[in-house]
């Protein structure tokens, strides 16, 4: 059973994080739309407060893109 309180919690948060970072989401989508595809390179980089950094990367696979698919039509 969904609990309508913890959802309407969760739309209450994610509407302050689109508005804190409007541009992410257009971003998210157009990638979605132009670049995801197999053999896709993924880099991820991340700087602390304190300015250290962390980086990763990961490069796509069939089986990725058929979970993002199933991910996609759960929502």
């Amino acid at each position: 059973m969904m609990d309508f309180t913890a959802i309407m919690k969760m739309k209450s948060a994610w509407d302050t994080f689109t508005n804190n970072h409007p541009k992410f989401m257009p971003f998210l989508q157009a990638v979605g739309r132009e670049a995801i595809g197999d053999g896709t390179v993924i880099e991820v980089s991340v700087k602390s407060p304190d300015g250290k950094e962390y980086n990763t990367n990961m490069r796509l696979t069939q089986s990725d893109l058929e979970l993002f698919e199933k991910m996609r039509t759960m929502f």
